[in-house]
């Protein structure tokens, strides 16, 4: 169960294979779900170069346990916020440290867990990896460098007044509420949740892969992440869009190039035992 009770919807790919394998623990990003794209085969990816790959759904991401790939709960989606994320990740660690994957014991290394985050699950990433001693690396793909960013919103004292305001969702046209909640969620817990704070703060190895070309969060945000850490590592995939080529549906069964070189990149910054 995640926060407030919800369900959390969980993959686990792996391929057995006689040795015990690092955890990858993948977190979407803001109207994403597990499911999105390509990340199946993203997932099957990393399972080849042999990890336990674990993909998730936020439990207020919108979606539901019947409608996994649909936004059907659009009051989950606007009741969400930062605190609910963490609280959601922090329960798929646990849930992994006490060793219920329906998988083989030796065939997991519980020592080497890794977290994973696209776009905002980038931002969940950071502040749980800083925060949790069992992650002892994070990546992120185009992850934001900062959660204030409410200027497409409007005015902040409208929002308050109204109670929500809504988001376009372009790809299926619904008007996706936020909550006023989710602002005050922000300022409440201002110092956990500044995610320059948490990327300065780890000692943890720590990774960012970035596309030149990203039209969402722009490259500019992956070089702020990068310079709040010096000991961190910024990759940056030339011509390289927000999905680093990946579209929903995904109607392939290959992965886009860019894709291919994200994977690559982060498995071997996850391999290699000097990060």
């Amino acid at each position: 169960m995640g926060a407030k009770r919800r369900p959390i919807l969980m993959d686990i790919f792996h391929l057995v294979t006689g040795f015990a394998k690092p955890i990858i623990i993948f977190s979407h990003g803001f109207k994403g779900f597990k499911d999105w794209g390509h990340f199946n085969l993203v997932a099957k990816a990393f399972a080849e170069q042999g990890f336990v790959f674990v993909k998730y759904n936020f439990s207020h991401n919108g979606t539901t346990s019947e409608t996994p790939t649909e936004f059907s709960d659009l009051n989950a989606f606007g009741e969400n916020n930062y605190s609910i994320e963490l609280e959601d990740l922090d329960r798929v660690i646990e849930w992994i440290t006490e060793e219920q994957l329906i998988i083989p014991k030796s065939e997991v290394d519980f020592d080497k867990i890794y977290l994973l985050g696209h776009s905002r699950g980038g931002a969940t990433t950071l502040i749980k990896a800083s925060e949790n001693e069992k992650v002892k690396k994070a990546a992120t793909w185009g992850s934001i460098s900062s959660l204030y960013r409410y200027d497409a919103v409007g005015s902040i004292d409208d929002w308050k007044k109204a109670g929500v305001v809504h988001v376009e969702n372009e790809r299926t046209n619904q008007q996706m509420p936020l909550h006023f909640q989710l602002y005050e969620d922000l300022i409440g817990n201002s110092e956990r949740l500044n995610i320059k704070r948490a990327v300065e703060s780890t000692d943890k190895p720590l990774l960012f892969v970035h596309g030149s070309d990203d039209e969402s969060v722009p490259l500019q945000e992956g070089v702020e992440l990068s310079s709040f850490n010096p000991k961190s590592t910024l990759k940056i995939i030339g011509k390289g869009d927000h999905t680093f080529g990946g579209e929903h549906p995904w109607k392939s069964d290959e992965l886009p190039d860019d894709t291919l070189e994200a994977i690559d990149i982060t498995s071997e910054f996850f391999f290699n035992e000097d990060e």
